[in-house]
């Protein structure tokens, strides 16, 4: 398992494990971003933060220390 914050533009990987705290992670998880999604990495911005993925046919940003606590494999 590694952060999502460390895959490269166009990696796909599936979401194993979300470390944020419980306020911030229900927030996540009703837009979708569940243990199980697929998910790919589309862009970082021009300064590293947010990070921009896709799941479930939409796009998503996520700022980068929560990018950092999601895990994938």
């Amino acid at each position: 398992m590694r952060p999502l914050s460390t895959m490269t533009p166009g990696e796909r990987a599936v979401v194993a494990r979300i470390d944020i705290p419980p306020e911030q992670r229900g927030r996540l998880m009703e837009m979708g971003l569940l243990p199980g999604t697929p998910v790919e990495l589309v862009r970082f911005a021009p300064l590293g933060d947010p990070v921009e993925i896709k799941l479930r046919n939409y796009h998503l940003s996520l700022r980068k220390l929560e990018a950092e606590k999601i895990f994938v494999r």
